[in-house]
């Protein structure tokens, strides 16, 4: 009974930990109104909520023709490189919207990149006049879309792959031609895949912080930031939170209400692998012209401009603590991966040993920071330590703790733990359900402990998913930005820090050499996520 107590209470405090923070975003929200929030209500709120919104709906609407018909090419028809687009429009993934935006601004701008290659092929010239100015709302819109459509790209993809021939087949005897099979049989077929993709999106769009601010777009993210870090009011911050967290509640309800009864996508019995139709000649211009564009524009792009600018101004790799950089990052990235997945493994155990109802809730509220964007847990972090903080100080005469949690690496790390311990939970979880209870109670008779049974048996079964996971948590926290920019010790740079830090100076020429390193290690994580996928399927 006492070893039971302790998986059970152990289990509780984690969880516990977790659910604070996000507790204290919920309950922020009957926060006393602060004059600033007053005056921020009478101006400038609406057109932080229209400018959310308005890039949402075209980064949805742009993202789903992306991701839709990359993977209705690769899934559907063979033709020249479609295997290498297969998993290479995946790469996208790794450059970050604010990267794709540092690109974006380079190339179209006057003198800029676009410029220079004019120049280059058809000699001295007023080129500027010509060249689109892309910022603001569209820059944003493009930069997030390119960068987050894979979500859609993967998860409609997989869907496709799991129809049967059989639907199709029915299709054609009932005389259907490819356009009508396409939208009457295969597209509503894959509604569930292509729905949880583009909540992902919805959500990745409206927590963004770095490409808003960086095309100086005013949203609900900078308005969160804007209030902590130049009014220093974190009554206002948690406020404007909770307005956005309102809306990314509602796309994460109407994801799960969408998916419900949708389960028609998965295998059935007879299920019959589609055939793919081979495409040569002028029929494969098409499918080839529209994976190699998606593929180009949303990877090789950026890649190419960081490249260009590292060659052109080498100066900037002296000036540049690059080695520094790489061990801040990948320390980061080593200790959170590991540590999240432990607990998640440890936590996933308590509820599997203690069946406890209440621990089975407080879990399933914890696992909801992964939908909170970065910048709201942050400045909810924030919020919940400097008045527990406070809280010690008045009643207990206790030291101030807040640099304990507050501009450290301890609470860097455990603000990722709290924003994706649901990526590492729900991942453990869904094997873990693989592995029958008789294989427990057989250890038991053995004589082994439930501790013995945990490292003994669950861990080595669940190993190929732990390695995944923790790639899966090491791309994630490569990548972050607005809560390692805003939580991170004082002159701590990570690859993300430091681009966007650089590129906020107007120093883009600076900021290629960390992005490309980020880009880099991304990609890495990436294709030994993807192959490890591949080859588990296999």
């Amino acid at each position: 009974m006492t070893k039971y107590n302790i998986w059970f209470f152990s289990s509780f405090i984690i969880a516990s930990i977790v659910a604070l923070p996000i507790i204290t975003v919920f309950f922020s929200f009957f926060n006393e109104t602060s004059d600033y929030f007053l005056i921020l209500k009478n101006t400038f709120l609406f057109e932080y909520i229209l400018n959310s919104f308005t890039v949402l709906i075209f980064v949805i609407l742009l993202t789903f023709f992306l991701g839709v018909i990359s993977a209705y090419f690769i899934s559907f028809y063979e033709f020249p490189l479609s295997n290498f687009f297969s998993w290479a429009l995946i790469l996208a993934f790794a450059v970050p919207g604010y990267i794709y935006a540092f690109s974006i601004i380079a190339f179209f701008e006057n003198f800029g990149t676009a410029y220079s290659l004019m120049t280059y092929f058809f000699g001295e010239g007023n080129y500027n006049t010509l060249i689109p100015k892309i910022d603001g709302i569209i820059g944003s819109i493009l930069s997030i879309s390119f960068s987050l459509f894979p979500y859609v790209y993967v998860l409609t993809r997989a869907s496709f792959f799991y129809q049967s021939s059989n639907y199709i087949e029915v299709g054609k005897n009932l005389g259907l031609t490819e356009r009508e099979t396409f939208f009457k049989i295969i597209l509503p077929s894959a509604r569930p895949a292509i729905v949880a993709g583009l909540a992902l999106v919805s959500m990745e769009c409206l927590s963004d912080f770095g490409t808003v601010s960086f095309f100086s777009v005013n949203t609900l993210t900078t308005g969160i930031y804007n209030s902590w870090l130049s009014f220093d009011d974190l009554n206002s911050a948690n406020q404007i939170s909770s307005i956005l967290l309102i809306f990314i509640l509602v796309i994460f309800s109407l994801e799960i209400y969408s998916r419900r009864e949708a389960k028609y996508h998965q295998p059935a019995r007879g299920f019959k692998p589609i055939s793919k139709i081979s495409l040569t000649g002028k029929k494969c211009i098409l499918p080839l012209t529209i994976c190699s564009l998606v593929f180009f524009i949303s990877f090789l792009f950026p890649v190419s401009q960081m490249i260009y600018w590292t060659i052109k101004f080498p100066k900037y790799i002296q000036d540049i603590n690059i080695l520094k950089i790489n061990l801040n990052t990948l320390l980061l990235v080593g200790l959170a991966s590991l540590i999240i997945t432990f607990v998640s493994l440890f936590i996933n155990y308590g509820s599997r040993v203690t069946k406890s109802k209440i621990l089975s809730y407080l879990t399933n509220f914890s696992i909801s920071g992964y939908a909170i964007p970065g910048v709201i847990l942050a400045v909810a972090f924030i919020t919940f330590f400097s008045n527990l903080s406070d809280f010690f100080n008045e009643k207990f005469n206790f030291p101030s703790i807040k640099s304990i949690f507050i501009g450290s690496i301890l609470g860097l790390l455990l603000a990722y733990f709290i924003r994706f311990f649901s990526l590492s939970f729900n991942g453990i979880k869904s094997s873990y359900e693989k592995i029958n209870n008789s294989i427990d109670e057989s250890a038991y008779l053995l004589g082994y402990s439930k501790t013995k049974t945990f490292f003994k048996i669950h861990i080595p079964y669940l190993k190929t998913n732990i390695v995944l996971i923790i790639l899966l948590i090491s791309l994630e926290v490569i990548k972050e930005l607005p809560m390692t920019m805003i939580l991170r010790p004082f002159n701590f740079e990570t690859f993300a820090t430091q681009a966007y830090i650089y590129a906020s100076q107007d120093l883009l020429e600076a900021a290629a050499l960390p992005s490309l390193f980020l880009i880099f290690w991304s990609s890495i994580l990436i294709l030994l996520s993807s192959r490890y996928i591949l080859s588990k399927k296999n």
